[in-house]
């Protein structure tokens, strides 16, 4: 029983950041029907930025809100020079555009950052508790209390402000919601500049939880929040949250119960997007869209 929440602990503290990455993946498809394949090296780039604060002595915590100022305007100048010429191409010439940010921001974080292994402190406390004969950290708790206002606010804002408003009469349908004088143009820089703000603190918060920030510790993340976004649904926040935690647990429970699984990264957030597509492609939350001919 210890061992089993063990699991359960560390699978929903993963899950939690596979959530709020999913949640930047699912606020893009939202709002621009875009896929973006680079949202974790955003995510990656951004933990730099907050690395190198601490590294010139600056709080965690300031240097987290202060990578996610400078990644919400980084977003929003991508969306403006590399997405808005393309987003009327065909999917083909998005997911090409997103791979080579992919290729090009990893490229740049190693040419600006170097390649050596960084320590990023944690902006939670050490401390640990014993619940039910097993050991639940800070960091978890953290972790889920960050998500929860993550989940807080987005709602509010969605739900109860004429920003929100406006966010989604853009994703629902472009074309009207300039015709009631919605400048969909910036609500698309918007969203692009939200869920870049949102990575950069999925990437504050991961980070400190593995050996070292090197350049490739967002890329398993990355697949990890897109099972989860899959499994939940790319237009659904709420599937966003629950995808993060199934895949969370399901990733750590595999590990530690199935032999032979241990050693093998990526095999559960694969067969859930496979299972997935095959059997419920809208996700779990997915609303079904039904077009006339």
């Amino acid at each position: 029983m210890a061992l089993f929440l063990s699991q359960l602990f560390i699978g929903i503290g993963n899950g939690v950041v596979y959530a709020s990455v999913a949640l930047a993946l699912v606020l893009i498809f939202r709002t621009t029907g875009i896929l973006n394949f680079a949202q974790g090296e955003m995510a990656l780039f951004s933990t730099y930025i907050t690395w190198k604060f601490t590294d010139h002595g600056m709080p965690v915590v300031l240097a987290i809100i202060l990578s996610m100022a400078i990644s919400f305007i980084g977003g929003m100048i991508i969306e403006r020079v590399l997405i808005r010429p393309v987003e009327s191409a065909s999917p083909l010439t998005i997911v090409i555009v997103t791979l080579g940010m992919f290729l090009a921001i990893n490229s740049l974080a190693q040419l600006i950052f170097g390649t050596g292994e960084k320590q990023l402190p944690s902006p939670f406390p050490s401390h640990r508790y014993h619940v039910l004969g097993t050991t639940l950290t800070a960091q978890t708790i953290g972790l889920v209390a960050v998500l929860a206002v993550e989940c807080l606010v987005l709602y509010i804002l969605f739900q109860r402000t004429k920003m929100g408003l406006a966010f989604r009469a853009v994703a629902n349908n472009v074309e009207s919601s300039r015709l009631v004088g919605i400048n969909s143009g910036l609500m698309l820089m918007l969203g692009w500049g939200m869920a870049a703000a949102l990575g950069a603190l999925a990437g504050a918060m991961v980070v400190p939880t593995q050996p070292a920030l090197v350049p490739s510790s967002m890329q398993s993340v990355l697949v990890l929040s897109f099972a989860a976004a899959a499994l939940g649904g790319f237009d659904s926040p709420l599937g966003a949250v629950v995808g993060g935690l199934v895949v969370g647990v399901a990733d750590a429970m595999t590990h530690q119960y199935i032999d032979g699984l241990d050693q093998i990264e990526l095999v559960v957030p694969f067969a859930l997007i496979l299972l997935v597509l095959l059997f419920r492609p809208n996700g779990l939350f997915g609303k079904t869209v039904v077009e006339r001919v």
